[in-house]
């Protein structure tokens, strides 16, 4: 009897991760009925973080909330609160693209989507009084570098004229001071910040060079963002400095105001407030702005891994599937497929990717086997049409291949 971890992501806007799993185990079921298969949902931060905590932790309740949609309109949302206090939140749901793409959402609005609805969210489970909190940042709609989050928190952000920015890139880049002396503390045991990427804030590797295009970016506004969020990073950073010269951030306003050129502070924190850490690009730069909070980022996916137990559940596999919606050159760093096959290969046993599509700068080097639902459907409107189907045909295909033990 061969032993079969099913450990993928959410495929996003078709299928959730657990359901995505479900039906892979189907398949190979179909194909191999004796065959041992246990069901690991994944998640890294994004679209189904808030899922993955709900199955994993036994008394987990939905807390409903509205918040400002990154359309601009009200929207029903939630956020998890665990039994030991801790307060799980997502941005994907809140803030994320998939709430433009959805029907009604009007499609994708790269100048002005923002993050105020992740930080009415985050606002909501500090009202309710969480010890700590967990917070889900992939999937973001913006580039606006988590402004919108941390208005919601209490910062004041404003243009040339003193006026409050709008919202998204599009009052990111007016931005001309920058006040968190009204920003609301962390709670108790702090914040993690789940991370599904490690790109740094700006340059060629950054949020708006990177993630901007699929947010609707052209080459122009990639420059404007890239340029906005470096002089967010400066007054920010600046800020930072002063509290920490004073001895503590909540002893002194944090507050900077200059239209010159940005001023270096040596004493800054490197961890907290460097611009080039690692996961600060994710979501748009809103990975920065929570370290401005004062949060930790972490990878996402290990610490869901982490949850789920995924590693003792792959030791006594023979086979861990993986997979997510796409799987491009950008997955190796810090997404589901590449965290899990890692974690396979350490336990000495193989892996492979089911994923919605796999582009042409894709590595698969890390997988015995591969199977892409656009492939098998025969086009990508085929495939995201029945994903639950697709999986199972894919799920059917690796068990016929597989070897009997």
């Amino acid at each position: 009897m061969t032993r079969v971890v099913v450990a993928v992501d959410s495929f996003k806007g078709s299928i959730g991760a657990a359901d995505a799993a479900a039906a892979v185990r189907d398949g190979w079921s179909v194909a191999r009925r004796g065959d041992e298969v246990v069901l690991r949902p994944m998640a890294d931060g994004g679209e189904g973080t808030l899922d993955a905590f709900a199955a994993a932790v036994p008394g987990a309740r939905r807390m409903p909330v509205t918040v400002c949609g990154p359309h601009g309109r009200e929207i029903p949302a939630s956020w998890l609160l665990l039994p030991d206090g801790t307060g799980v939140v997502e941005l994907a749901s809140t803030s994320g693209i998939e709430l433009l793409q959805a029907d009604g959402g009007g499609g994708l609005r790269p100048w002005d989507a923002g993050t105020r609805g992740f930080g009415e969210a985050i606002a909501a489970a500090l009202d309710h009084g969480v010890e700590r909190l967990v917070l889900g940042i992939g999937s973001s709609a913006s580039t606006d570098g988590g402004v919108g989050a941390l208005t919601a928190l209490g910062a004041r952000f404003t243009d040339a004229a003193g006026a409050p920015l709008a919202p998204g890139m599009r009052g990111l880049v007016a931005l001309t001071d920058a006040d968190l002396s009204g920003l609301r503390p962390l709670p108790p045991g702090g914040a993690v910040v789940l991370a599904d990427v490690t790109n740094p804030l700006c340059g060629p590797g950054g949020a708006a060079a990177v993630f901007g295009p699929q947010k609707g970016l052209d080459a122009e506004g990639v420059a404007a963002a890239d340029g906005a969020l470096a002089r967010f990073a400066s007054l920010v950073s600046a800020a930072a400095a002063v509290a920490e010269r004073a001895g503590s951030r909540r002893e002194r306003p944090l507050r900077t105001d200059h239209s010159g050129p940005a001023r270096q502070h040596p004493a800054h924190s490197a961890h907290v407030w460097d611009a080039g850490t690692p996961g600060a690009g994710a979501a748009g730069g809103t990975g920065f702005g929570l370290l401005a909070w004062g949060a930790e980022l972490v990878p996402g996916a290990e610490r869901v891994a982490e949850l789920i137990r995924l590693a003792d559940a792959i030791a006594g596999a023979d086979l861990v599937i993986t997979g997510e919606g796409s799987y491009d050159g950008q997955s190796a760093a810090g997404k589901v497929p590449a965290f899990v096959a890692r974690l396979a290969s350490a336990s000495g046993v193989p892996a492979a990717l089911v994923a919605g599509r796999i582009t042409a700068d894709a590595d698969t080097s890390a997988f015995a086997a591969s199977v892409s639902l656009t492939e098998l459907a025969g086009s990508p409107e085929a495939s995201l049409a029945a994903p639950a189907d697709w999986l199972r045909a894919a799920g059917a295909q690796l068990a016929e291949a597989a070897p009997a033990r």
